[in-house]
């Protein structure tokens, strides 16, 4: 019996920049405290596929992309503001 996913996570970043390891950082520690076995993060490294940026017209980076649930949301930044995160994100904090 598979785990249904609800969140579907795409982080954008260019690069293994030191902000682009600290949003990878940030969101993995955010999912797991309050979408443990929820979710599924995609990062896509910009510097190697900048052809991808267009279909979800990211304009900066890190930025994330919640594409389920709908509708999609986007924030841009390194991700280090939990609370601002989860309010993107439409995510109740964990108790």
């Amino acid at each position: 019996m598979s785990t249904v996913l609800s969140f579907e996570l795409r982080l954008y970043v260019a690069g293994q920049t030191a902000k682009s390891l600290v949003a990878i950082a940030n969101l993995k520690r955010i999912c797991e405290t309050h979408l443990a076995g929820q979710y599924r993060i995609e990062v896509i490294d910009l510097s190697k596929n900048p052809q991808l940026a267009a279909g979800d017209q990211i304009f900066a980076v890190p930025t994330l992309v919640r594409r389920l649930p709908e509708p999609i949301k986007k924030i841009i930044g390194d991700l280090s503001n939990e609370e601002r995160v989860l309010v993107g994100l439409d995510v109740q904090p964990a108790l």
